[in-house]
């Protein structure tokens, strides 16, 4: 093995890339207590929560009373993969892994009678166990429901959000937010 001490490495003049390793190197091993300081842009190494998105419905959406409603959204905030489509979150391909997710709605019953309101998360069409409930039976009641959801998604895996008001007069969401991120393992 040989050992080489120096204070700088640089490229030569009218070069722009420096590459430590070559054909027969496998591992640059850097010692404990060693901090990297980086200055220039760094990539391959590190992490960053993507995919991830963040979309609303500006408008209210007219649910039946007690239906399991698909919660539906028109604005996109950021998609950074492209990944939300038809109020659907898609795992693309190469993605799979720890998702974490949120969901914020206004819930509008407007009668005494309507006495409860759900926010579930949909993993590939079923409900993922979980759900955030209040109870209304106040009249032109409105709530807000916030939930949150860690799932293990693969690619091709899809997330939605549903929603479920009663009552007997008009009911639905009057806004509705959404978005998750992938967390780097």
């Amino acid at each position: 093995m040989s050992k080489l001490e120096t204070n700088t490495i640089d490229t030569i003049s009218g070069s722009t890339n420096l590459t430590l390793g070559g054909t027969n190197a496998t591992d640059i091993t850097i010692p404990s207590g060693v901090t990297i300081t980086n200055n220039g842009t760094q990539s391959g190494f590190g992490g960053v929560n993507t995919p991830a998105f963040a979309v609303y419905n500006s408008g209210f959406q007219s649910t039946t009373s007690n239906a399991n409603t698909k919660a539906t959204f028109d604005t996109e905030v950021y998609d950074t993969a492209s990944a939300f489509a038809s109020s659907t979150f898609t795992v693309p391909s190469g993605q799979g892994g720890k998702y974490y997710f949120y969901a914020w709605m206004v819930y509008v019953a407007t009668d005494a009678n309507a006495t409860t309101q759900h926010l579930q998360f949909y993993k590939n069409g079923s409900g993922t166990g979980g759900y955030s409930e209040v109870y209304a039976g106040y009249s032109s009641r409105n709530n807000n429901l916030v939930s949150i959801k860690s799932l293990d998604l693969s690619a091709g895996d899809y997330v939605e959000i549903y929603g479920t008001v009663n009552g007997t007069g008009t009911t639905g969401f009057s806004v509705a937010h959404f978005g998750g991120y992938k967390i780097i393992e």
